[in-house]
């Protein structure tokens, strides 16, 4: 049997995940990380999704702000700070580290797919954690004031521009990561976590090969929203897809994934549109999918995996 395969964005997916890995016993777990967010800062290779799913799966993660090492300090950004460099985008100490790592090793000719391995291990993360490619991918928005790199409009701006459109800058000349393609064939069930539709599961989907692959998938895809009465728990994803055109609710994302999905987790608030998700060939299990915490996670994470089919062991 094939590995359970989850589409990750950031804060939220890594949450989930943890609950995923609660629920599984012997089962092979494989992610495919989003990439469009990437930035470089200071000359270093910033992966923030999935260092985000790096270090909440390896328990070092700072749960309270969802991102970045707990306890971590930030000696370098303040003296960097202190000497007129302006530097917005917060790194921690220990978090610099790695990207040090990454950004030596990617430029000693190892693809990005390789280092993520490679800091996984030595980190001790126990699945497999891939980005969906090794080339140069980088979501862009487009505002009224001019085009933003991701990093720009998300953390500078504090993501209250307008947004006028997104695209996926280098996504065309793109390849599937090695085994990305490969985990999708093979997969035991295809879960795509609660992450914005649009600017997190969105760069994976722009990789060309990565839509024909659940396209042509023989087993269960399943969506777990992450919209809940209209709003998005965490970062801009309702606002993003009404200014867009989409419904800010589960059935805007169903349209999203269109032809992609063959169910949907959805909370037990929008229960009254099933309806319009059945409509659509879905089927639909409305449960509590607020991860509070650990128990809430777990719980989540069970449930998207039996909607999928799976027998979760624990």
């Amino acid at each position: 049997m094939g590995p359970i395969v989850v589409l990750a964005g950031g804060v939220g997916a890594a949450r989930f995940l943890q609950g995923v890995q609660a629920a599984m016993t012997v089962r092979e777990l494989t992610i495919v990380g989003n990439v469009g967010d990437d930035t470089e800062i200071a000359g270093l290779h910033v992966c923030p999704d999935l260092d985000t799913v790096l270090y909440t799966l390896t328990g070092q993660i700072d749960e309270e702000r969802g991102w970045g090492v707990r306890g971590d300090s930030a000696r370098a950004l303040e003296r960097a700070r202190s000497l007129g460099y302006d530097e917005w985008f917060w790194l921690g100490d220990l978090d610099i580290g790695l990207h040090l790592a990454r950004t030596a090793w990617l430029r000693s000719g190892l693809r990005l797919s390789e280092v993520t391995q490679r800091l996984g291990r030595a980190l001790g993360l126990a699945d497999c954690l891939l980005p969906v490619s090794d080339e140069r991918l980088r979501t862009i928005i487009e505002t009224p004031g001019g085009d933003l790199e991701f990093q720009t409009y998300y953390v500078r701006h504090g993501h209250r521009d307008d947004v006028l459109g997104i695209r996926f800058q280098g996504a065309d000349a793109a390849t599937p990561a090695p085994g990305v393609v490969e985990a999708l064939a093979d997969a035991a069930a295809i879960i795509i976590a609660p992450s914005n539709p649009l600017i997190s599961i969105g760069p994976i989907l722009a990789v060309p090969g990565i839509r024909d692959a659940l396209l042509d998938r023989r087993v269960p895809c399943v969506a777990v929203s992450p919209i809940v009465g209209g709003q998005a728990l965490r970062g801009p994803a309702a606002h993003m897809m009404r200014t867009l055109g989409h419904e800010p609710s589960p059935v805007g994302v169903a349209d999203i994934y269109d032809g992609l999905i063959d169910a949907m987790v959805i909370d037990q608030i929008d229960a009254e549109l099933a309806t319009d998700l059945e409509r659509r060939g879905l089927s639909v299990h409305a449960t509590d999918t607020i991860m509070r915490d650990a128990k809430a996670r777990q719980h989540l994470a069970n449930v998207a995996l039996e909607v999928a089919g799976i027998r979760v062991g624990k």
